[in-house]
């Protein structure tokens, strides 16, 4: 009985005249429906859609997605160094020799990484396989959009931090719940 009620007094809400409606404002109007069926304005319409927007520098630049689709992303982690005795599928070297986990994307940490644009995307870089690096995340953030930064200078921007082999068991066993090891590798599989 009582559902009933709240009901029926919803209903009236609902309906009542003198309350505004709470589904929010109404949706815009089209701009078709604005505009007449004159033969200027539409001849204006087509002029105006083909100039060009301020914020496009004229090339085809933007055309492309700025960050890596997902299966460029796999891949460009396969292209990445393996670290010996470890699963391919959660570490990874970075071109500069910092190791990176799978799982850290994005965080500023020492085992963090990012999926960078060798040639910046600003600068006319596709996000392709060629163009993809997986890339230590305090590395990419400090090289910015710039080319001209040499390889000892990137290195000397790395985050530095040992790890032994003890804390990268700990970090997969936290994020995976076990450890694995390379499949050649010979050593104990902690479960």
């Amino acid at each position: 009985m009582r559902r009933s009620k709240e009901t029926g007094k919803r209903q009236s809400r609902l309906s009542s005249p003198s309350r505004p409606s709470r589904s929010g404002p109404s949706p815009p109007r089209s701009r078709k429906s604005t505009l007449s069926s004159s033969a200027s304005t539409v001849d204006n319409l087509e002029v105006v859609s083909e100039q060009q927007s301020p914020f496009t520098t004229g090339s085809e630049l933007f055309d492309e997605p700025r960050s890596f689709p997902y299966s460029v992303k796999q891949q460009c982690w396969e292209k990445a160094e393996k670290v010996k005795g470890r699963d391919p599928d959660r570490w990874r070297r970075d071109p500069l020799g910092n190791i990176v986990f799978r799982k850290l994307v994005g965080c500023p940490g020492c085992l963090c990484h990012d999926y960078d644009h060798i040639v910046p995307y600003s600068k006319g870089g596709k996000s392709s396989l060629e163009n993809c690096q997986v890339l230590q995340a305090t590395v990419n953030r400090s090289k910015g959009n710039r080319t001209e930064l040499s390889r000892a200078e990137l290195i000397r921007r790395s985050s530095y931090c040992r790890v032994s082999g003890r804390d990268m068991d700990f970090v997969e066993l936290s994020a995976y719940g076990n450890v694995r090891r390379e499949q050649e590798s010979g050593g104990c599989r902690i479960q």
